[in-house]
Parts: structure tokens; C-alpha cells; sequence
């Protein structure tokens, strides 16, 4: 590859980069406006920057508190997520280091499950959790969020798995080592990456998912993504505590990707390169 060319296609990454993160500083720079100044069109970007609505969001000046969805949130997309690792670990073990037979049918109907639309299985999950008495409960969505999830994590781990050598697994079951000894002293260290970026995947659909908490929650399991909504009312569209709003919520989800993308890069090279 020549310097040229090299040069040319970093470039289009900056730029590529740049457009992507645009809007997210469009957001942030509105979110520090005051209501008039973010409504104005063109925007005004020399307007005074003021914290009026972050105080609205944390309910400073006598509105709703956004804690108890934030911890909601984290309670269902946290455990959510550990369900998922603990189910996907043996399953991607059976289906790439020890395959079953006819493995790739299994993968292609584990993917073939989320194909469905969401809104067509909406109406019998709310039937089963309004006779079970789970309506407005957060360990409903933890069991949605580790069905939903579970698919495509044990899609993503079995390929970081078959890159795991065959030998240090035959070595620790030679010196006697059981198979939950052998996933979480030698597999789960290997493919420690893959895990990593499994984990944050299932992690951020869960955390932005929205049409089930919005139809099976109401107080006292509602979620972030939810509590968001609630800031478009019939009186029109603040803007300025949206933006807000919307920053708050997504900085755990930016979080994790800052803190994870090391591990993000290497799991899904791992799963992508043979």
C-alpha cells in the first residue's frame, strides 16, 4: 500500500469519525443551552451555557428523580448480561470446541430467533406476565433482556471459541480437571477478549431497549429509556432537558465501550479472523 493511498484512507476515517460524532456533540453542546436558545433555528451556538436542564432531570426543582430508573436499568442490563455469559459459555463450548452434530443448524436456528419482530411476540408476553402477577417487575425484564440476548451471544462466543487450542484443553483434562474447571480456568482466560466484547454487546442492548419496558413497566420497574420518554409530553418538546436527558443515559453505555474497547477490538478480531 502505497503512502498516498495510506494517508487517503485515514483520512476517511477522520471524517468518517468526525460525521459519526457530530451529532452527540450537537446534543451535548444543546443540552448546556437554555430552552429559548435550543429551540431557536438556526441553532445558536454562542449562546450562554447554562445547567438548567441537567437540574431538571435530577429533579432539582421538584420533578421526578431519574436514581430509580437509572438503577432499574442497571439492575436488568448487569444481571441481564451475567445470565447470558453463564448460558453461553458451555453452549458456544458444545458447539465449536466439542461440536455437536449437525452444529451449524443449531447456530443458524439460535439466529433464526431473532429474526422475529419484537412487536409480534409484545401482546402473549404481556398476557403471561399480567396472569403471572410480573407486570411493572424488573426481574421480568432480566429474564426478557437474557432471552433476547442469549442468541446472538452464543453466536459471537462460538467463534471466539474455536480459536481456543484444543491441546491446553485435552492437557487439563488429562491432569483431571472437570468440564466447569476446564470453562473457567482455561477457556474463560483464553477467550477473555471475546468474552469482554460479548458482555458489552449484550450489556448495551439491553440497557437501550424500549417497546417492552414501555409496555410491561409502570413505577416501579421503569427504566431509563422509559423515563426519557416521559420528557415529551402533550406541551411540546423541551429540547434542551432531552439532550440532557439523553447524555446522562447514554454515559454508561460510553463508559463501558471507553473502558472496554481494548478488549472490544481484540474479541471481535478474535471471532473474525481464522
Amino acid at each position: 500500500m502505497t503512502a498516498l493511498r495510506r494517508h487517503g484512507l485515514g483520512l476517511v476515517a477522520w471524517l468518517a469519525g468526525i460525521v459519526f460524532f457530530l451529532p452527540i456533540a450537537w446534543m451535548a453542546l444543546t443540552s448546556f443551552h437554555s430552552e429559548q436558545d435550543a429551540a431557536t433555528n438556526p441553532p445558536s451556538f454562542g449562546a450562554a451555557l447554562t445547567l438548567d436542564g441537567y437540574r431538571e432531570f435530577f429533579g432539582v426543582g421538584g420533578g421526578a428523580s431519574p436514581w430509580p430508573a437509572l438503577i432499574n436499568s442497571a439492575v436488568a442490563s448487569v444481571v441481564s448480561t451475567l445470565f447470558v455469559l453463564l448460558l453461553a459459555l458451555p453452549a458456544a463450548y458444545a458447539l465449536s470446541i466439542r461440536p455437536v452434530r449437525k452444529w451449524t443448524d443449531v447456530l443458524f436456528f439460535f439466529l433464526s430467533t431473532k429474526m422475529l419482530p419484537a412487536v409480534a411476540g409484545l401482546l402473549p408476553i404481556y398476557l403471561f406476565a399480567k396472569h403471572t402477577g410480573t407486570l411493572d417487575d424488573i426481574w421480568l425484564l432480566v429474564v426478557l433482556y437474557t432471552a433476547m440476548n442469549l442468541p446472538i451471544a452464543v453466536w459471537m462466543m462460538q467463534s471466539f471459541l474455536a480459536e481456543v487450542p484444543v491441546a491446553v484443553i485435552e492437557a487439563a483434562r488429562v491432569d483431571g480437571a472437570r468440564l466447569p474447571t476446564i470453562l473457567a480456568r482455561v477457556v474463560a482466560p483464553i477467550a477473555l477478549p471475546g468474552i469482554a466484547a460479548t458482555a458489552l454487546i449484550c450489556f448495551i442492548f439491553s440497557w437501550n431497549e424500549l417497546l417492552f419496558a414501555r409496555v410491561l413497566t409502570g413505577v416501579v420497574a421503569e427504566t431509563a429509556p422509559v423515563f426519557l420518554t416521559g420528557f415529551i409530553t402533550s406541551q411540546g418538546l423541551f429540547l434542551a432537558k432531552v439532550c440532557a436527558a439523553s447524555l446522562v443515559i447514554s454515559l454508561p453505555v460510553l463508559a463501558a465501550g471507553f473502558a472496554a474497547q481494548d478488549k472490544l477490538v481484540q474479541g471481535l478480531s478474535l471471532g473474525a479472523v481464522k
